[in-house]
């Protein structure tokens, strides 16, 4: 993957029927110390609770609905997490 979706996109996941918007990019869970592309909360619902929290890889997503606000900082973010992780 060259980059990460900007916050706000609205994605569907495999084998799923509920569509997730982004909210954060390279999070780790909290219990097992693993860490995922993205975190996102239901869509159009919002953020409800931590059990209404869903973490997932880029290679999960099956449609992208929506791609979100890409402006110059977003794709200076998104040029920094990409040159951190080659740096690994």
């Amino acid at each position: 993957m060259n980059k990460y979706l900007p916050i706000g996109s609205v994605v569907l996941l495999k084998e799923s029927n509920k569509r997730l918007m982004i909210y954060g990019v390279k999070q780790i869970a909290a219990e097992t110390k693993k860490e995922y592309d993205y975190i996102a909360c239901l869509f159009p619902e919002g953020n409800i609770d931590a059990e209404h929290t869903y973490l997932f890889n880029h290679d999960q997503i099956d449609r992208i609905f929506f791609i979100g606000m890409q402006d110059e900082e977003q794709m200076e973010f998104n040029k920094f997490v990409l040159d951190e992780n080659t740096s690994k």
